[in-house]
């Protein structure tokens, strides 16, 4: 079995007497170590789908599995303790707290960690090594991105997963952060799944999924 396997994988919602499915008897396929990308036009259903993948979720139908856990088979104890060791997560818009410093916001999220990395090393394997000390206000919005992926780094996730990680930058720091999540995968061999709506970014992955009303539209392995 792949590293990450999902298998018929659904997931629906009630509003009122209204159904809305968001995925639709998804299967795909990721390795340990790959760089993916899930793309797809607003509505697409790709957040749900990496919410799924996360455990921040639960699928209606299928089977979701990461290195041969089901994770859709997890009580709520265990999908806890799956998100805060098993998982991080990096989201468009940044999260920091804003009267801590960079390093601060680091040391908060190794603190409910089985066996973190150092913050301050693990700021500067992101290029902050000179900002540690500074506060969210003071960085700029690529270094505060940088900043939330250490978040999500200091815990040695099993899968790093960003939603629209660059949504809220301008081109110059959405090109330093996409350089970053490849950096990552070359050199630590972290298995990365990013939700985008850039074809920059997704020409830079190992597997494109592309996403439409639900279903999956194609599923490339670009090398």
């Amino acid at each position: 079995m792949a590293y990450i396997s999902l298998q018929h994988v659904g997931k629906r919602y009630q509003m009122g007497e209204i159904t809305i499915t968001a995925v639709d008897d998804i299967s795909f396929e990721i390795e340990k170590g790959q760089f993916a990308v899930i793309v797809g036009p607003s509505g697409a259903g790709k957040t749900t789908l990496l919410n799924i993948l996360g455990g921040m979720d639960n699928c209606d139908e299928g089977n979701v599995w990461l290195d041969g856990r089901n994770v859709s088979r997890f009580s709520a104890r265990e999908l806890t303790t799956y998100r805060r060791y098993d998982v991080g997560f990096v989201f468009q818009f940044y999260n920091l707290v804003q009267n801590l410093t960079a390093l601060e916001n680091v040391e908060l999220a190794s603190e409910i960690c089985r066996d973190p990395l150092d913050p301050a090393e693990t700021l500067r394997s992101v290029g902050l090594g000179e900002r540690l000390n500074n506060f969210p206000a003071q960085l700029s919005g690529g270094e505060q991105q940088r900043v939330a992926i250490a978040r999500a780094l200091v815990n040695s996730p099993s899968v790093l997963l960003a939603d629209e990680p660059s949504g809220n930058l301008d081109s110059h720091n959405r090109d330093e952060i996409h350089r970053l999540f490849f950096d990552l995968r070359e050199r630590l061999g972290q298995t990365v799944v990013i939700v985008t709506h850039d074809e920059n970014l997704a020409a830079m992955a190992d597997r494109k999924i592309t996403m439409s009303d639900g279903l999956i539209l194609g599923c490339e392995t670009a090398r």
